[in-house]
């Protein structure tokens, strides 16, 4: 039994007494006035920067906080630049916090530290007689991600489901190396297996070099078939001082048409067998919008070329392949509603064309494969129609086509009492687009140069005969942080001969929407 004098009973009754709701009162106050005086520390460190903004200092030393395991000669070559030492002139103190935050920002886009690099400033050892007055010294103090991130779930899309599993190494030899090995296996894509090595060159986050392997197997019901391929290729990315990012990279690949149902069409019958490809494309982007799947404001021009067996390339197919996509969204205002109301007008333009060129020397153009032809319809580019129902048609077969164009205008509208600041929005849409092939391109006696070309001026001038096939609807938008969700209800308006609409609902999941 205890005493009465035991200091235990004091507490226990003291526990009892204590009203929950106020702990957490006082643990709310306690934090807000800890964001205060967080708040007031920074106005006083940005009126003090301001009053010295054109200081003269030097920097005589930069430290980085909790990157054990990263190369020291990595970081040098990020440093060393910005050292005053290697400077023809002192900087000002704005100059200095300008340069190294810049650097903070290059090392957060390694993707081998999480977001929170905080930044010090300090004034060396006075110990040190190599030191002056102007000298000052940076402290940046990061948490290095994990090396090994796995992941294992599920996607499900327009008419696909799928499971996968994906391991990435970051950081692999200390200079943000990683390694991407990525298996998935569905309805529509049997199996895919993928490895992708990169590296930043030099340091430096917008220039990288990466090396890729990928071994697939795909359902292609809209055209009777199975593809199966097996590639390999090297890409080299780099990014302008205005923005805009550059890929240039070589691809080999052996392509198989299999797997050919018992209706399949006399076009997929020619193409049926293996086929190999080798290329060199270059990808070009600048993107100016505010968000990448749900923007209210900006553009953004995309174009893709792609040289295929033209001279030393080889392989058996041959042609020039040129994608241009545009898009841009601008914010409607409200009247009566303050700032940015949340509804926005967004539109979107692709077209595309594949000419076919001469495989070596004095031989003729050969007609496209379907497995290089582009394809047009589905509920991620032209929605209210089929996957791949746009275009020319051999019976039961979408062969798909040379050259298209396509176009959207999507109106996008907050959910009343759910807010602007989601994700979420309605959606009214209206889309339209055309996708032919070559006219005679291929046939016998219409090979060469001269012919082929005057088959592409007659093609592109066939786009603007007559109306494109054309469906409008209205839907629900969700912007998830890595894809665009839409289900739509659309209503087909214009449908020319032999294509394939949708009507009603549509499901589609992508990262690149019209």
């Amino acid at each position: 039994m205890a005493s009465a004098l035991d200091p235990e009973d004091d507490v226990f009754e003291s526990l009892r007494k204590r009203n929950p709701k106020q702990e957490e009162e006082r643990a709310k106050a306690a934090e807000e006035r800890l964001h205060a005086q967080y708040a007031k520390a920074q106005q006083r460190l940005g009126e003090l920067i301001g009053s010295n903004s054109t200081l003269p200092v030097t920097i005589s030393s930069i430290h980085l906080i909790g990157a054990a395991r990263t190369r020291r000669s990595f970081l040098d070559r990020l440093f060393e630049p910005i050292l005053s030492v290697n400077k023809e002139r002192p900087y000002t103190l704005s100059e200095a916090l300008q340069e190294v935050g810049n650097a903070a920002d290059k090392l957060r886009r390694f993707d081998i530290y999480h977001d929170d690099i905080a930044m010090f400033i300090d004034k060396p050892s006075k110990t040190d007689p190599s030191t002056s007055v102007s000298d000052i010294a940076f402290s940046l103090s990061a948490r290095e991600k994990s090396r090994i991130l796995m992941k294992t779930g599920t996607d499900l899309g327009n008419a696909e489901g799928s499971a996968y599993g994906s391991l990435l190494w970051r950081n692999i030899f200390g200079g943000a190396e990683s390694l991407n090995l990525n298996a998935s296996a569905g309805t529509r894509t049997r199996s895919a297996y993928q490895a992708t090595f990169d590296t930043p060159i030099l340091s430096d986050p917008d220039k990288r070099i990466s090396v890729d392997v990928l071994e697939s197997s795909t359902s292609k019901a809209w055209a009777s078939h199975e593809e199966a391929l097996k590639s390999g290729g090297i890409k080299y990315s780099w990014a302008t001082k205005s923005g805009t990012r550059h890929q240039l990279g070589y691809t080999g690949v052996w392509r198989q048409v299999t797997g050919l149902a018992g209706n399949a069409s006399p076009t997929v019958r020619n193409d049926a067998g293996d086929s190999v490809k080798s290329s060199i494309t270059h990808t070009w982007l600048a993107d100016r919008r505010n968000h990448p799947f749900l923007p209210s404001r900006g553009y953004m021009v995309k174009t893709i070329s792609e040289l295929a067996g033209w001279g030393p390339l080889k392989g058996d197919v041959a042609f020039w392949k040129s994608e241009l996509e545009t898009a841009g969204a601008v914010p409607i205002p409200i009247p009566g509603v303050a700032g940015d109301s949340g509804v926005s007008l967004s539109a979107g333009l692709r077209a595309g064309m594949l000419y076919p060129l001469p495989l070596g020397l004095g031989s003729q153009s050969q007609p496209s494969r379907i497995n290089d032809r582009f394809q047009l319809g589905g509920p991620t580019d032209v929605r209210g129609f089929a996957m791949s129902g746009l275009g020319p048609r051999d019976g039961p077969d979408a062969v798909g086509g040379d050259i298209f164009a396509a176009g959207s205008c999507n109106l996008l509208m907050p959910f009343p009492r759910v807010g602007k600041d989601t994700p979420l929005r309605f959606q009214l849409f209206a889309n339209g687009g055309r996708l032919l092939a070559l006219n005679n391109a291929g046939e016998k006696g219409n090979q060469g140069s001269s012919s082929v070309q005057q088959s592409v001026y007659s093609t592109v001038a066939e786009l603007g005969n007559g109306l494109p096939s054309i469906a409008a609807g209205f839907g629900v938008v969700y912007a998830h942080p890595v894809a665009r969700f839409e289900l739509n209800f659309s209503l087909p308006l214009v449908l020319r001969k032999g294509e394939e609409a949708r009507k009603g609902l549509q499901f589609g999941v992508g990262i690149n929407f019209l």
